[in-house]
């Protein structure tokens, strides 16, 4: 801890970065406030999702602005289907992302790994021990949508934990029901709301593909409005007309290189070739450009 930071009484919270050097809370803090600035309705954050530190070094190479971590692929990376991992290993992973790469990285940090409020607030708190520029919560407890009220109060535990301090962490708040046999839109936009006012800065609802019904959730809101492409999304064209300030993938690169995987190994089992060697070849060479 830096003298500076004794004397101010602020937590220097240090974190390698791939750089070498250390970041305190002041880097921490210019690097969250980089991140909020990123949300721009009509020039939309585009967020891919690394699910290890190799594959956020290729993409910070690629030129993203910033990075946010997977939660069903840093899960696969461990052999377990999405919701398997806890919150000390989602930390730990989201700390390992923040230490290889320079720019901001946010964390799924699922339903915050607790239903009471209490405990929501517990996990930004290690979030901003990990150097995070920012985390999502969801209001999907793993079993069921969590009602309105309660929904609302964990948000508003979250923002206060992530708001407090000298560090600004950005907190998107995500109306789940979309993907949990509910395509109730007034249902979201009334969660998003609700959210927006518990003090969220991002919202976030998750399985909207329509695009009608993703300008209405814009035209509902304040807050910048996050959309997780999935088949059928539209175009990030039509998502940026549309008013949406940050796209994401989720898991789909991870298990974009699962499928390449895969496919490769059929290959070299079932027809004995090496077809998937050029794109080894491609591979190897973003790893020595990224890496080096």
């Amino acid at each position: 801890m830096s003298a500076a930071h004794r004397r101010r009484g602020q937590p220097a919270v240090e974190v390698w970065r791939h750089r070498g050097s250390i970041a305190t809370v002041t880097d921490q803090r210019e690097i969250a406030e980089r991140f909020l600035a990123l949300h721009r309705a009509g020039g939309p954050l585009l967020l891919p999702n690394p699910w290890d530190a190799g594959s956020a070094r290729i993409l910070e190479s690629l030129g993203f602005d910033a990075l946010a971590t997977t939660s069903s692929g840093h899960a696969a990376t461990l052999g377990r289907l999405d919701g398997a991992v806890t919150r000390a290993e989602a930390i730990e992973h989201a700390a390992a992302i923040v230490a290889a790469v320079g720019v901001p990285v946010s964390a799924d940090l699922e339903n915050g790994f607790a239903d009471e409020p209490a405990g929501v607030a517990s996990t930004i708190e290690a979030a901003l021990g990990a150097g995070l520029a920012g985390a999502s919560i969801e209001d999907w407890s793993g079993a069921e949508i969590y009602p309105l009220e309660l929904a609302a109060e964990r948000v508003a535990a979250a923002a206060a934990a992530a708001h407090a301090g000298p560090v600004h962490l950005v907190l998107t708040a995500r109306a789940e029901n979309h993907v949990h046999d509910s395509d109730d839109l007034d249902d979201t936009i009334a969660r998003l709301r609700a959210f927006e006012a518990a003090g969220a800065d991002v919202l976030y609802p998750t399985g909207l593909t329509a695009l009608e019904d993703i300008r209405r959730v814009v035209g509902s809101v304040s807050a910048p409005v996050n959309v997780l492409v999935r088949p059928g999304s539209p175009s990030v064209a039509e998502l940026t007309q549309a008013g949406v300030a940050r796209i994401s993938i989720g898991g789909a690169f991870a298990f974009a290189s699962v499928a390449a995987l895969v496919d490769a190994a059929n290959e070299f089992r079932d027809q004995g070739t090496y077809s998937f060697l050029e794109r080894a070849a491609a591979g190897s060479a973003a790893v020595r450009a990224a890496f080096s």
